[in-house]
């Protein structure tokens, strides 16, 4: 099976930038050194012609499995294995690209003390596991190019950060019964999402709840919306549709949406009873 993505994208004005050339120069000359081709060399490692020439030129950086693999595949003698803790240590420092219209957003959410999230047709992104997101961006239409996927993947792995550091952000998401019975991405990607859930609902910091499809009362038709409170700073409020954003700073506005925030949980099953839901989906599976 030929992996088309097996690595992380960034700008090539980025920390990574000097080490990706100066792997690529290594595995191009063990390369040829083995009298392979790029093809030859993808085929057994099982990663596409185009992805060994951009790794080559030090357009992308390599994963830990690549490197594990190219090593032994080459004879490199341990060349290529010791540079597995630069690069990893070059990808937590590499600056995390978000699009233009979520900036202001990303900004202030790796600020929050609080964060309460509402989302009517998909699982909020601080909560998705990778192989989810990426079938999401993969889905995309008008269609993306490989390297924004993979850009793009990064990021919001990237604000995940924020559940496990300290102090963590108080977390609380309702989420639609529909949304967690659409198995995006296929029956794995979606049995390994839910199983997410019932992991993240342990974390001391989050929240979960589920709105049930039978409510005949429902207090967010207006659609999706999140509740942010940054550090030291005023709760505002944030909604996006079709790649476009809104920061919502008047109290006003604000008190509203908190107000429908509270209306939704009440009206949202309790903490034990959406995880039963869920366990109950995942044996329907």
């Amino acid at each position: 099976m030929t992996v088309t993505e097996p690595q992380e994208t960034y700008d090539e004005g980025d920390q990574a930038s000097d080490l990706n050339r100066a792997i690529g120069k290594q595995v191009k000359v063990l390369r040829e050194r083995a009298s392979l081709t790029q093809k030859e060399l993808g085929d057994q490692l099982g990663y596409s012609e185009d992805l060994i020439s951009s790794l080559e030129r030090g357009r992308r950086t390599p994963r830990r499995e690549f490197l594990d693999a190219a090593d032994e595949l080459l004879n490199a003698s341990g060349l290529l294995k010791a540079t597995i803790e630069d690069v990893e240590k070059a990808k937590t420092k590499a600056r995390v690209r978000h699009t233009a219209w979520f900036r202001d957003y990303a900004r202030l959410e790796r600020q929050a003390v609080e964060i309460n999230d509402y989302n009517c047709h998909d699982i909020p992104g601080l909560l998705q596991t990778e192989r989810r997101i990426r079938a999401l961006y993969e889905m995309r239409k008008p269609l993306l190019d490989e390297e924004t996927i993979e850009q793009r993947v990064t990021s919001r792995l990237a604000r995940q950060e924020i559940l496990t550091q300290w102090p963590p952000p108080m977390i609380t998401a309702v989420i639609e019964e529909s949304v967690l019975r659409r198995p995006l991405g296929g029956r794995e990607v979606h049995k390994e999402q839910l199983e997410h859930l019932l992991q993240l609902g342990g974390l001391r910091n989050v929240e979960l709840q589920v709105m049930p499809m039978d409510r005949t009362e429902h207090a967010g038709m207006g659609g999706s919306f999140i509740l942010l409170t940054p550090k030291g700073k005023p709760q505002l409020g944030y909604t996006e549709a079709q790649n476009s954003s809104r920061l919502v700073t008047d109290p006003e506005e604000v008190r509203i949406l908190a107000a429908q925030y509270g209306s939704l949980r009440a009206q949202a099953l309790t903490m034990q009873e959406s995880f039963a839901l869920i366990k109950k989906m995942l044996g329907e599976l």
